[in-house]
């Protein structure tokens, strides 16, 4: 469970490196990033940074290299914002859960054409069972 000092702290970092990587770095390769959250650690020595990267995968591979490398400079920008004991070494991570919410909406988009497709046209789905009924009963002699 985090104490309020670790979420304060997290908070502050955030802050911190969202401005920082809109304003002052200069590395092309970090570009389209969008810092979603911090954990710290209880001893305040390292920190997670979760970012999400718009673009495919190689863009976002090489924003993960870019930030990584500006993690110095980023640090330095966080000691002169938070005085702490010590300053978190930065880890960043690729958040996929934006990645995930596209997709289900996506799922549920064509979901809800094919209702609506089977709406408009009158037909309604039919199940296995009921298919299978069919079958029994054009089977049978009569």
């Amino acid at each position: 469970m985090s104490s309020r000092r670790q979420l304060k702290a997290a908070e502050a970092i955030r802050e911190v490196v969202a401005m920082s990587i809109l304003t002052d770095i200069r590395d092309p390769r970090v570009k389209d990033v969008t810092v979603l959250g911090v954990e710290v650690t209880a001893d305040m020595r390292e920190a997670k940074v979760s970012v999400s990267v718009m673009g495919d995968e190689t863009q976002q591979n090489l924003s993960l290299r870019g930030l990584q490398n500006s993690a110095g400079f980023l640090q330095a920008k966080i000691a002169d914002r938070i005085e702490t004991r010590y300053i978190p070494k930065l880890r960043f991570v690729l958040d996929q859960g934006v990645k995930n919410v596209l997709a289900v909406g996506e799922i549920l988009e064509r979901i809800r054409e094919e209702k609506e497709g089977d709406v408009t046209t009158g037909t309604e789905p039919v199940s296995q069972a009921d298919r299978n009924n069919d079958d029994e009963t054009d089977a049978s002699p009569t």
